[in-house]
C-alpha cells in the first residue's frame, strides 16, 4: 500500500525524501495524545451521525489495541509513515478495516498535529507547575529554618549589607512563584481546542467542535481556523516560560557553586548529588548546579530556534512547522529533570551557619548603619556622614579589624559627636534586623514573607 496521500502522484517518494520529510522518530512521543484526540473525534463523528455505532465501537476497540502495542513495544514504527498520525491510522486500519479509513473524516493532519502538540504542552505545563511548587516549598522550609542565620548580602559580588540566609532563599522562592504564575497564565490562555479546523478553513461536515473541546478538557474551541493550524504561540510561551525559569535556576545554581567552594564554604552539597575527579581523589565537584547552569543555554536556543522558524511563515500551515517539536520536547524534559534534581540538592545540602556569620565580619557590612546613625542620632547631613563613615572604615582597615569591632572611643576619635550607643548600631545582627521595612531582611519580615508564600502554596496545592 502506498502513502495515504499518494493518489495524485505517479512516482513513489524516494527513500531520501522519506528520511528528510519524516517526523516519526521524534513525534512518536505524541502517541498518547494522538489516540486521545482520535477517540474524541470519533465520538463526535458518531454523535453527528457521520460514523455508525458499529464503526465507532470498532475504532474504540482498535485504538485500544494500537495503544497496547505501542506501550508494550510491539508496535512497528515505519519511517515511510512519516509521522505518528499516519502510523496510528495505518495500524488502526490494518486491525479494523474500512472503519479505520473513516476516522480522518472532517479533519486534517494540520489540525490533528495542532491538537496533539497542544495537548502535550498543556499536560506538561501542569507537570512543570507541580514541580515548581515542590521547589518553592523546599525553599520556604529552608528559609524558615534559617530566618536568623546571618549571611553577607552582596552587590557586584562584594560584601554589602548583612542579611539572613532565609531571606536569600525567599528571593528565589519569589522568582519561582512568578514562574509558576507565567505557566498558569499560559495554560489558561491556550486551553482551546484546535480539532475540527481541518486543513485551514474548517470543514463542510456537520462537526461539533464544542463537544470535542469538552471531551478533551479544553475550555472552548479556538476562534479562527486559519490562525489555529498555523499557531505555535502555545509552544513559544512554553519555551519562553521554561527559559525564564531556567535563568532563575541558573542564578541559584551559580550561587551554589560559589557557596560550596573552599573560598566561601557557606554550604556543603550532599555526596549523593556531587561527583569526583578522575585524577584528583580529594575533589568533590558541584556537577549538578554546573549542569543546571549549562542546560539553561539549550533552553534559550530552543526558544530562539522556534521564533526563527515561525517569523517568516505565510498563513496557514507550512512544513517548516515540523521543526517545532524537538526543541520543545527537549526544553520540557530539561525543565522537569532540572526542577526535580534541584529540589533534592536544596533538601540535602548542609548550611554552614558559623562560616556565613564569620563572613559577615568581612567587608565592613555595617558601614551604612554608621552613616544612618550619624544622620538620625547626631543630626549630621548624609554627605558628611558618608565621609565620616569612610574615615571609620579606613581606621578599621588600618587596625586590621571589621568596622563592627571598633569601640566607641575609637569612633569618637574620628568625630566627637558620636555617642557611646554607636556600638549597638554597628552590630551585624542589629544591622540585619534594623532593615525592618516591608520586604526587608529582618527576621520578622522574613517570617512574614515565609507566611505569605506558605498561604499561596496552600491555595495551589488545594
Amino acid at each position: 500500500m502506498g502513502k495515504m496521500w499518494s493518489g495524485r502522484f505517479s512516482e513513489n517518494a524516494s527513500s531520501l525524501l522519506d528520511e528528510f520529510n519524516a517526523s516519526l522518530d521524534f513525534d512518536k512521543k505524541l502517541y498518547e495524545y494522538d489516540i486521545k484526540g482520535s477517540l474524541a473525534h470519533a465520538k463526535m463523528l458518531n454523535a453527528q451521525g457521520i460514523l455508525t455505532d458499529e464503526e465507532y465501537r470498532s475504532i474504540v476497540e482498535g485504538m485500544a489495541q494500537v495503544l497496547e502495542e505501542i506501550e508494550s513495544g510491539k508496535f512497528v514504527f515505519d519511517i515511510s509513515d512519516e509521522d505518528i498520525h499516519m502510523a496510528v491510522e495505518k495500524r488502526l486500519t490494518e486491525i479494523i478495516g474500512e472503519a479505520g479509513k473513516k476516522l480522518h473524516t472532517a479533519r486534517s493532519r494540520n489540525d490533528q498535529v495542532a491538537l496533539d502538540f497542544r495537548l502535550y504542552v498543556q499536560a506538561h505545563n501542569e507537570i512543570i507547575r507541580e514541580l515548581i511548587l515542590n521547589v518553592v516549598e523546599t525553599l520556604v522550609e529552608t528559609a524558615k529554618a534559617h530566618a536568623d542565620t546571618m549571611l553577607p548580602g552582596m552587590t557586584h559580588l562584594q560584601h554589602a549589607q548583612p542579611i539572613n540566609f532565609g531571606y536569600h532563599m525567599m528571593a528565589y522562592a519569589s522568582m519561582l512563584r512568578r514562574d509558576y504564575e507565567r505557566f498558569e497564565s499560559s495554560f489558561t490562555r491556550n486551553n482551546l481546542s484546535p480539532i475540527g479546523c481541518a486543513a485551514l478553513a474548517g470543514t463542510p461536515h456537520p462537526v461539533d467542535r464544542e463537544m470535542t473541546a469538552k471531551e478533551l478538557g479544553f475550555d472552548a474551541p479556538t476562534l479562527n481556523c486559519l490562525d489555529t493550524v498555523s499557531d505555535r504561540d502555545f509552544a513559544l510561551e512554553m519555551l519562553f516560560n521554561i527559559a525564564t525559569m531556567m535563568m532563575h535556576i541558573s542564578r541559584l545554581a551559580e550561587e551554589l557553586v560559589l557557596w560550596s567552594s573552599s573560598e566561601f564554604g557557606f554550604v556543603t552539597l550532599s555526596d549523593a548529588y556531587s561527583t569526583g575527579s578522575s585524577i584528583m581523589p580529594q575533589k568533590k565537584n558541584p556537577d549538578v548546579p554546573e549542569l543546571l547552569r549549562g542546560k539553561t543555554g539549550r533552553t534559550y536556543g530552543n526558544l530562539v530556534s522556534l521564533l526563527t522558524v515561525m517569523k517568516g511563515l505565510p498563513l496557514a500551515y507550512n512544513k517548516d512547522m515540523q521543526e517545532d517539536k524537538e526543541g520543545t520536547f527537549d526544553s520540557v524534559e530539561t525543565a522537569e529533570i532540572s526542577l526535580t534534581i534541584l529540589n533534592e540538592v536544596i533538601k540535602t545540602m548542609t548550611v554552614n551557619k558559623e562560616r556565613m556569620e564569620q563572613a559577615c565580619k568581612v567587608g565592613h557590612l555595617s558601614a551604612t548603619d554608621l552613616a544612618d546613625y550619624l544622620v538620625e542620632k547626631c543630626g549630621i547631613p548624609f554627605r558628611e556622614a558618608h565621609f565620616i563613615t569612610g574615615r571609620a572604615v579606613a581606621l578599621a582597615e588600618q587596625k586590621g579589624v571589621d568596622l563592627s569591632e571598633l569601640g566607641a572611643e575609637e569612633l569618637k576619635s574620628i568625630d566627637g559627636r558620636i555617642g557611646d550607643d554607636v556600638v549597638e548600631y554597628l552590630s551585624i545582627r542589629h544591622s540585619m534586623n534594623a532593615r525592618n521595612s516591608q520586604g526587608g531582611t529582618s527576621t520578622q519580615r522574613t517570617l512574614e514573607q515565609i507566611e505569605t508564600l506558605q498561604k499561596w502554596l496552600e491555595t495551589k496545592r488545594g
